[in-house]
């Protein structure tokens, strides 16, 4: 019998590529006959979690295979601009992926080939070979939602976005206010507009979506995408929710863990988990206000601090270097908080931490993976959107699904300390945050039943593989 393979085809940053992998066990654990191999191309910055993880997956799960692209040449101005790396880079890449595509057909059948929404350049690629081309969201159905109706509101406009101050009537999700759409898609005339809406076309015509979600989560946005309502002058692809995805926790010891070392002292769902992904950020002001605003809240915190960012905009959002607190922190607030709170450098077991007993909240900058494992633990949020897409996300979270409440912030982005500790006591004690809590138990409910025999994201997985495994 003839192997069949399933190519993925995921952007190099993190939060991608973990989802696509995840992805990947998923198909693999439950269709072994399939061969699951994983293009990686070889960023021209800063990738050792990417290749940790890599390391990681390939020795514990051998059966993924993650075939390294060869290494090009890379235009310096890519460096600097963040779109130009995630969508640019495959695009020079298409001609090497074309050979790579021709040479695994030669020893395997390609049942089909999964892009990131970033590696949209490589549609054209896969449906020259008439591949079967599938696109993964890794975000979830609401965000899919609006991607598939840009094209029209792209047609049915003359301004840019950001001359616009309407709300938008997207199906499936709340009326989204135009100053909360990424910003990448504020001017039209730009460069990363016009890849945003080719993506959305090319997304449009693919064979299939998949989305990191599942039924019941997002259930308004699965039933008008079914309903073929985003895409109101052609037929929508089939979509497919296969969440949540997520990477598990480490197998951390926790007596030895400074972090879970940490909350095994503590009462259960006492402490508030601050943390922003891997690329958030803070000037030092907005990290003093934070601090007074925690302070202010006399809640527990378990807050994780990155290094400011650097005033030179072609340099990288962060330093990566270890951030010294005493600098950037108002003076004696460790001291004033050592028997209420821990701040840690750069980095904490997120998973873990989440999946804590003594863990109640959780300030979030709204990231999908984020917020799948917080929902996951049934942990409540204070939405803090800081870039990408992420301000369209606190509007589902908070508005349409209501497992997270919005923090107030300025036009800017700014919150002040005031703002942070009335959120923070909202979410622990008040009678907001008891809804969201009750919300988010039940989510989480779902969320691991979605995974399970006989749940709907087996289904859906069943239903999307059908064809790959019957050909």
């Amino acid at each position: 019998m003839e192997s069949a393979t399933v190519v993925l085809y995921p952007s190099p940053g993190i939060g991608h590529l973990v989802s696509m992998v995840e992805l990947g066990k998923f198909i693999h654990t439950h269709h072994p006959s399939l061969s699951v191999t994983i293009l990686i191309i070889p960023a021209p910055y800063g990738t050792g979690s990417n290749d940790k993880y890599i390391t990681k997956v390939s020795a514990t799960h051998p059966s993924i295979t993650f075939h390294y692209l060869p290494t090009i040449s890379i235009p310096p101005d890519f460096i600097s601009d963040h779109i130009k790396l995630n969508f640019g880079i495959p695009e020079l890449y298409n001609p090497i992926v074309h050979n790579t595509l021709v040479s695994f057909s030669e020893k395997s059948t390609i049942k089909a080939v999964i892009l990131d929404f970033f590696s949209n350049a490589a549609f054209e690629v896969a449906k020259s070979l008439k591949l079967p081309t599938y696109y993964f969201y890794t975000g979830g159905a609401s965000g899919l939602c609006v991607f598939l109706h840009l094209p029209t509101i792209h047609n049915t406009t003359e301004k840019s976005i950001k001359d616009l101050n309407t709300y938008f009537d997207i199906p499936g999700v709340p009326p989204i206010h135009s100053s909360d759409m990424p910003k990448l898609l504020f001017d039209r005339n730009s460069n990363p507009y016009k890849m945003f809406l080719k993506t959305a076309i090319n997304m449009g015509q693919a064979s299939g979506l998949i989305a990191n979600s599942f039924v019941g989560f997002e259930q308004r946005a699965v039933n008008t995408l079914r309903d073929g309502k985003c895409i109101p002058d052609g037929p929508t692809p089939p979509v497919y929710l296969v969440g949540p995805l997520i990477a598990a926790g480490n197998q951390l010891d926790s007596s030895e863990n400074e972090c879970l070392k940490w909350l095994n002292s503590q009462p259960s769902k006492s402490v508030v988990f601050l943390c922003f992904g891997s690329l958030g950020v803070f000037k030092k002001d907005q990290l003093k206000e934070i601090a007074i605003g925690l302070e202010k809240s006399g809640k527990k915190f378990l807050w994780v601090v990155r290094d400011p960012p650097s005033d030179d905009k072609n340099k990288p959002n962060s330093s990566g270097k270890e951030p010294r607190l005493d600098d950037i922190l108002p003076e004696g607030f460790l001291a004033r908080t050592s028997d209420k709170g821990l701040v840690v450098k750069n980095w904490a077991p997120q998973p873990a931490i989440l999946s804590h007993d003594s863990v109640g909240g959780f300030v979030s900058h709204c990231g999908w993976n984020s917020t799948l494992e917080a929902v996951v633990a049934a942990v409540p949020m204070v939405a803090w959107p800081l870039y990408a897409e992420q301000s369209m996300n606190r509007v589902y979270l908070a508005k349409e699904i209501k497992v997270a409440l919005a923090v107030k912030m300025s036009p800017d982005g700014f919150v002040t300390s005031e703002a942070l500790a009335e959120s923070v006591r909202d979410l622990m004690e008040g009678d907001k945050g008891k809804a969201v809590r009750e919300q988010n138990l039940e989510m989480s409910r779902r969320a691991k039943a979605a995974m399970e025999d006989g749940g709907s994201s087996r289904a859906e997985l069943f239903k999307l593989t059908e064809s790959w495994t019957t050909m």
